[in-house]
């Protein structure tokens, strides 16, 4: 683990985190799709796994570093034909879950587009499976969503039914 003066020192290029970044838990990451001045600090988060939710592929100078990095790739079945404020669907959110409560996959960030709606309904759903209360998982959507808060999302993460959610038995320690 490098020390704050490492990182004071670290040149700018390195230093510069990715739009709407967050840290959901240990090695479980947020945030929008990243661009070359990103591949520095994606690097030292020493990443196995990325969840893409949008449903174009990223760009490919994304897909390169992945796969210099070889870091193993999700891009789950977000389906283009769906009209852009449609929440994700609940098959998506249970292969999400699937993949985020499997140890083994860490450390791992959850990607789309701008890190908004789509990554923070998946957030929004693992809070809700960690029994945070509502106010405080619309209180953290919203401050990643800004001013284009959907209340579709919101909605989507009330009514989700965390039994659905396979549990495994070596899940992670902050569940």
């Amino acid at each position: 683990m490098s020390s704050l003066v490492d990182d004071i020192m670290m040149p700018i290029y390195m230093r510069f985190s990715l739009f709407n970044f967050g840290m959901i838990e240990e090695d479980l990451y947020r945030s929008g799709q990243p661009n070359e001045l990103n591949f520095p600090f994606l690097e030292k988060l020493g990443l196995k796994t990325v969840i893409w939710l949008a449903p174009e592929e990223p760009n490919q100078r994304f897909l390169d570093f992945i796969d210099d990095q070889d870091i193993h790739l999700y891009h789950l079945g977000v389906v283009s034909s769906m009209n852009a404020w449609d929440p994700i669907t609940e098959e998506v959110v249970l292969e999400a879950s699937e993949l985020v409560l499997t140890p083994k996959n860490y450390p791992m960030i959850v990607m789309c587009n701008l890190g908004r709606h789509r990554t923070g309904t998946i957030v929004g759903c693992l809070r809700k499976l960690q029994r945070w209360n509502l106010t405080s998982i619309f209180e953290e959507y919203r401050r990643y969503a800004g001013p284009k808060v959907r209340v579709l999302n919101e909605q989507f993460i009330e009514l989700f039914d965390t039994d659905l959610v396979r549990v495994p038995i070596d899940h992670p320690k902050w569940l």
